[in-house]
């Protein structure tokens, strides 16, 4: 057992501020940033009352005009230390610091190296120090360091043919000037895209262009988050405390969750989606809460695939639906689950793409629990993919099951966390062989018995971590590997003739393609 990496960020920020040095503290999650900024507040005013004052939290969903006052404290050194999500990593200028904290590796290496450079600049030294978390890609980084130093930075991966990300970027583009059949070319919009918008009444065609046709400017969400924020309220006086992104309102809004916001905690009272708004009063329980959902998935396009024989790997589109049905509280100072309480959240569905791999049964006939072994290796596999695709562990998700009604067979599925997809699970596609020997060599090196967080345990997983079968994990991998290793050796033997193949028409190998009729969400084991 060692501490966790918010709890050593913590204790480093909070060294730093007592020397004055100038330190910033960057944090995965905004619940993270405040538990940093308050760990080094109270150890400091242990030591010095009133030099906690010294150090704040930042990051998305203040109200702007806390985000403008801590930067200007911190730019002035009223403030020496700040414990921040990603929200100061670009765009504002902030200049003599000396100490970057990284709070696990942020993801990518050009992430790493962006939030590095925040300090030492105008010719100073500076010290950057990375702090791995208990995760298989830092468990891998901190075992291959070569990956982080000596590799270039990562290729960026995006679908500029979304249409979720192309219609409002036309739209916006329109707003300003009329679109011109070249700036469809420049766009790589295809003419049925403008076709329906102009069906739709959002564009009016002309003989010179295409135009906007509402008076305001068009709505677009640059983070992905899903929908216009949440306002955060404080139930008995109205008072604006904060925002938070509509994606993630189930998860941390629900009703009975805590609520973090400069140090200052509260409880939500009443989440209303419809209104966008989430009542919340001061409290000071002795727990945190943690969502549980469950997600179901359907295979809609098959893409792409390579037949390897009883193995298969296949790209294509999919439908998710999740649902939020339960929180736990867990007490603070111990992690002890205190109990389990239902949640009535409406269902989410995503249309997103999917990487997933088929297994024969015959290949797992040496494994005893099939279900643990396919949820812990999608658990390694979720993990290791940003070090193949420019992505951090929470753009992607995961599902797995024993029996698959899309597939027919056990089938581990990694798809974008982004409407339309993100580019993520393509790149997965092309670099499966890297991707998975990584995933394998992490898990089978770990020096825990069972599986730990640093190797097949997630931090986002929806069934509790459980059921996890780190030995069958192995055993899965390899076979994938095993016989992709063998394709790629003698292509023409499996009838594949490259790594990629257009899926022809019908079903399939692996896969029985879209059911026609009804079918209900067939459940499996989330990441």
């Amino acid at each position: 057992m060692r501490r966790s990496a918010v709890r050593e960020a913590g204790d480093l920020l909070a060294d730093a501020v007592a020397r004055g040095v100038r330190t910033l503290a960057f944090v995965p999650s905004r619940r993270g940033a405040e538990v940093v900024a308050s760990q080094a507040r109270r150890a400091l005013d242990e030591v010095v009352p009133g030099l906690g004052s010294r150090v704040a939290a930042y990051r998305a969903g203040y109200l702007p005009e806390e985000r403008r006052a801590l930067e200007q404290a911190l730019a002035t050194g009223e403030l020496v230390g700040l414990a921040t999500t990603s929200a100061l990593e670009l765009g504002i200028d902030v200049s003599g610091l000396d100490v970057v904290l990284l709070s696990g590796y942020p993801g990518t290496r050009s992430a790493m190296w962006q939030r590095a450079g925040r300090a030492g600049r105008a010719g100073r030294d500076a010290l950057c120090v990375l702090i791995a978390r208990d995760d298989p890609l830092d468990t891998y980084l901190v075992h291959h360091p070569a990956a982080l130093f000596h590799t270039p930075i990562e290729a960026t991966v995006f679908d500029p043919a979304n249409p979720h990300v192309l219609t409002p970027h036309l739209c916006t583009a329109a707003a300003e000037k009329p679109l011109t059949t070249s700036d469809l070319e420049l766009f790589g919009a295809p003419r049925s895209l403008v076709d329906d918008l102009v069906q739709q009444g959002a564009l009016r065609r002309r003989p010179n262009g295409w135009y906007w046709t509402h008076p305001g400017r068009p709505d677009i969400d640059l983070r992905g988050t899903g929908g216009p924020p949440i306002s955060v309220i404080e139930a008995s006086t109205g008072r604006l405390i904060g925002t938070a992104d509509a994606g993630g309102a189930h998860h941390h809004l629900h009703q009975g969750a805590v609520y973090t916001h400069q140090g200052r905690t509260y409880v939500v009272s009443h989440l209303d989606l419809d209104d966008g708004v989430a009542l919340a009063e001061p409290e000071n329980p002795p727990f945190t809460t943690h969502a549980r959902d469950v997600t179901s998935l359907d295979v809609l396009q098959v893409r792409s695939y390579v037949d390897a024989g009883p193995v298969g790997v296949f790209l294509g589109d999919v439908e998710v639906t999740s649902q939020v049905v339960s929180f736990q509280r867990r007490r603070l100072d111990s992690g002890e689950v205190l109990g389990t309480w239902p949640l009535d959240l409406p269902r989410r569905t995503l249309q997103t793409v999917a990487v997933w791999m088929t297994l024969a049964d015959s290949t797992l006939s040496n494994v005893d629990d099939v279900p643990g072994a396919l949820h812990a290796a999608e658990h390694a596999a979720i993990g290791l993919l940003p070090l193949v695709a420019s992505c951090d562990r929470w753009d992607i998700g995961g599902l797995s099951t024993a029996r698959h009604a899309d597939t027919d067979a056990p089938t581990i599925f990694v798809y974008d966390g982004h409407p339309g997809g993100a580019g993520f699970a393509e790149r997965a596609f092309h670099m499966m062989q890297a991707w998975l020997a990584a995933t394998r060599d992490t898990v089978k090196s770990c020096g825990c018995e069972r599986g730990c967080p640093g190797c097949v345990q997630s931090p986002k997983c929806g069934n509790g971590n459980n059921p996890l079968d780190k030995d069958g994990a192995v055993a899965v991998l390899s076979v994938l590997l095993s016989h992709l290793d063998r394709l790629h050796a003698h292509p023409d033997r499996s009838g594949a003739h490259s790594n990629k193949v257009r899926c022809p028409p019908g079903p399939v190998p692996g896969t029985r393609g879209p059911v026609p009729g009804t079918r209900g969400p067939v459940p499996g084991t989330r990441g």
